[in-house]
């Protein structure tokens, strides 16, 4: 009698989630999470849900906090799969490996981001956020450097504070023409990349598009920045 009332005293194991349950949960912090994705997340080994015998997906509340780690690396860090599967694969191991991308002595795990949820400006508010003139925004719309818009979001705000500062240096708008062109060829060069595997028509390779076409770009921007780099050296020469 003793042992059936501690038993019945035991909490009920928590409810496995659909996959519908789980866009549920994540999709007001990640709106671009789809079900094909999380089916590509499962394909690439990220996370491993539990299945039906008829074979459906079961999500436990270990997979949902995995999957919201995966998704914040790749949002707020911008860490390609390659690097997430390897930090995983050593936090599942029972390591502690450093946060990639973090110090030395870093502690490991996921660190706060300030991008969870992104603002939403209007004309006036963006201007006033940055500091600049509507004359300013209004160059950089004509330089195709700013896409104009109802509302915009942090990153052109993190653009028009950049040019606010450049414009200090008498650096405006009209001098950067070229990063259009030069953007649109980077494109040219991605989608060149994964035309194979575009022309496949299952969910699953539309998500994994979206993903490589991410890390192809991350892998753009280093080389960039290297050659920028490499180039102020030799001003300091």
């Amino acid at each position: 009698m003793a042992a059936s009332s501690a038993a019945a005293r035991l909490p009920a194991p928590a409810p496995l989630l659909s996959i519908g349950q789980v866009l549920a949960r994540l999709t007001p912090e990640f709106p671009d999470l789809t079900p094909s994705k999380l089916r590509f997340l499962e394909e690439q080994k990220l996370v491993s849900p539990a299945r039906t015998e008829s074979g459906y997906r079961k999500f436990c509340a270990a997979d949902v906090d995995r999957l919201r780690l995966i998704l914040s690396m790749q949002r707020d860090h911008y860490l390609p799969l390659k690097v997430i599967r390897e930090y995983l694969h050593d936090v599942d191991a029972g390591r502690t490996p450093e946060f990639p991308g973090a110090g030395a002595g870093a502690v490991a795990g996921p660190r706060p981001s300030m991008l969870s949820q992104e603002r939403r400006f209007n004309r006036e508010e963006l201007l006033r956020e940055a500091g600049a003139s509507p004359m300013l925004l209004n160059d950089a719309v004509s330089a195709s450097v700013i896409v104009p818009a109802e509302v915009y979001g942090d990153d052109t705000l993190a653009v028009l504070r950049a040019l606010v500062e450049l414009q200090r240096c008498g650096i405006e708008p009209r001098h950067l023409r070229g990063f259009r062109a030069a953007t649109e060829r980077e494109l040219g060069l991605i989608e060149s990349a994964l035309a194979p595997l575009a022309r496949r028509r299952d969910a699953s390779s539309k998500a994994a598009v979206a993903e490589r076409a991410k890390e192809i770009a991350n892998q753009l921007e280093v080389v960039r920045g290297s050659l920028i780099r490499s180039a102020l050296g030799r001003l300091a020469q």
